[in-house]
């Protein structure tokens, strides 16, 4: 007995199957480092979290949340990044119900210091903060180790020798694989890597900074700093909240979702010269047949940066992000879009309270 199949369904599994070869060829494709100096690798594009959950218009929640994850397992990305006060702990929750079937396949990153509620031990990098904190992201993530545990700041009210016992306590027991930290001033993160080395605690591993094309200024002392320390580099913002994909025209209309909502947006970019860098990647993007997104974040990678931390609302985000590892800029390319760039105010570490000073 010959059963037929219709010309329609033919050219409906044909596709289905060359979208699947499409994975596999870009999963194949993926590119993966050493996070700084430690044995542990990384895909060279890491997915940022913090755009999943509920406490802002712009952000999904799983349901929405679970094809961008799936797609990033296909597409080979193995580095996932959150907190433990994205969504007052949702981010976590998504992130690990997602990944808990691929847990020894992934690098979960996530944070601890911001406030998590009202009074007193609710926030910094105190041991009992950390314990506590690092307990709840445990179980929110439902793993049994965090790869990446990060310092989400600096914290002026605890000594940095308490912080950095702490952390090296969770090491030792198995709950954290390595400690990183995220924007502060140089010398601070001079001070914790000094205080580490002399006291024999673990060391942090990787710098999560702002960097990107219109905010430049971590080239000063922090990357070059990290560079000579065996530091891996995995900057937040790599697209300027968005800005550095085209969507925002000079003298255009800004009514977005993002816009509406992140106070931070408007007052950070936007600037004249901040179109000059965008219009400046505009034509390098048509020159070479790319986005903008995809030449803003080939720039990051051209100047070595571990892995830039991307954040995706919709797969087509996460697919543009990872083409950008094709994207082959020249040493000319780099100079043109780093020629509009005007110094910017210090954004990321936060500034010595008035007590501390």
């Amino acid at each position: 007995m010959k059963i037929g199949i219709s010309y329609a369904d033919r050219v409906c599994f044909l596709g289905t199957l060359k979208q699947d070869e499409r994975a596999i060829a870009s999963a194949r494709s993926m590119q993966y480092t050493h996070l700084g100096s430690t044995g542990m690798q990384v895909s060279r594009i890491c997915l940022g979290t913090m755009s999943f959950g509920n406490s802002e218009e712009w952000m999904v929640e799983i349901d929405k949340a679970r094809p961008i994850v799936n797609r990033a397992l296909d597409l080979g990305v193995n580095f996932f990044d959150t907190a433990n006060v994205y969504s007052k702990g949702r981010s976590e929750e998504i992130v690990g119900e997602l990944l808990k079937d691929h847990r020894d396949d992934v690098v979960i990153a996530t944070k601890v210091r911001l406030s998590t509620g009202e009074g007193p031990n609710r926030e910094g990098l105190s041991r009992y903060h950390i314990m506590d904190q690092a307990r709840r992201s445990l179980k929110r993530l439902q793993t049994d180790r965090i790869d990446l545990y990060q310092i989400h700041r600096w914290d002026y009210a605890t000594l940095i020798e308490e912080t950095l016992v702490a952390l090296t306590d969770l090491v030792r027991r198995g709950m954290v694989n390595y400690i990183g930290a995220s924007s502060m001033w140089s010398w601070q993160f001079a001070k914790a890597l000094f205080t580490s080395d002399r006291l024999g605690l673990s060391r942090f591993v990787s710098m999560q900074n702002h960097y990107n094309l219109c905010y430049r200024e971590e080239e000063r002392e922090m990357i070059p700093f990290c560079k000579d320390q065996g530091i891996g580099l995995i900057p937040w913002s790599p697209l300027a909240r968005g800005f550095l994909t085209g969507r925002y025209k000079r003298g255009g209309k800004t009514d977005t979702p993002r816009y509406r909502s992140d106070k931070y947006f408007a007052e950070r970019f936007f600037r004249p010269e901040d179109f000059d860098v965008v219009e400046r990647a505009e034509e390098i993007a048509k020159e070479k047949g790319v986005t903008v997104s995809q030449i803003a974040l080939a720039w990051l990678l051209h100047k070595g940066i571990c892995a830039p931390i991307i954040g995706a609302t919709k797969v087509e985000h996460l697919e543009d992000a990872v083409r950008s590892l094709n994207v082959k800029l020249s040493s000319d390319d780099a100079k043109r879009l780093e020629e509009p760039y005007k110094p910017h105010r210090i954004i990321g570490p936060l500034p010595v309270p008035e007590s501390a000073s």
